[in-house]
């Protein structure tokens, strides 16, 4: 089965989509996380820096490397039909059901 027979369904309704007629949109999530740089205090300034450095890469070494990245960076792509796009695009963050 080739890309172009993958069936595609809207992430909220679940109803099939057709390519090539126009009857969904392909909504491209990228989320990003806070890209400032952390702030420092005083207090922050008198920590042992190799001290905290290491406690740091122990902390992360319990974490995988997709694991990280996600904490960082997620890309996802959805795919909705007309009506759910229409409903979505005013409120994003709603749910399908009004949750």
């Amino acid at each position: 089965m080739t890309d172009a027979d993958t069936p595609l369904f809207c992430a909220r309704c679940v109803k099939r989509l057709a390519a090539g007629r126009g009857d969904y949109f392909v909504v491209v999530i990228d989320a990003v996380a806070d890209p400032t740089p952390p702030e420092f205090t005083e207090a922050d300034l008198q920590h042992d820096v190799r001290r905290e450095i290491a406690r740091l890469l122990a902390q992360l070494e319990r974490y995988s490397e997709q694991e990280l990245m996600d904490q960082v960076h997620r890309r996802t792509v959805i795919h909705l039909c007309n009506r759910c796009f229409a409903t979505w695009i005013e409120n994003p963050a709603q749910g399908p059901r009004g949750e």
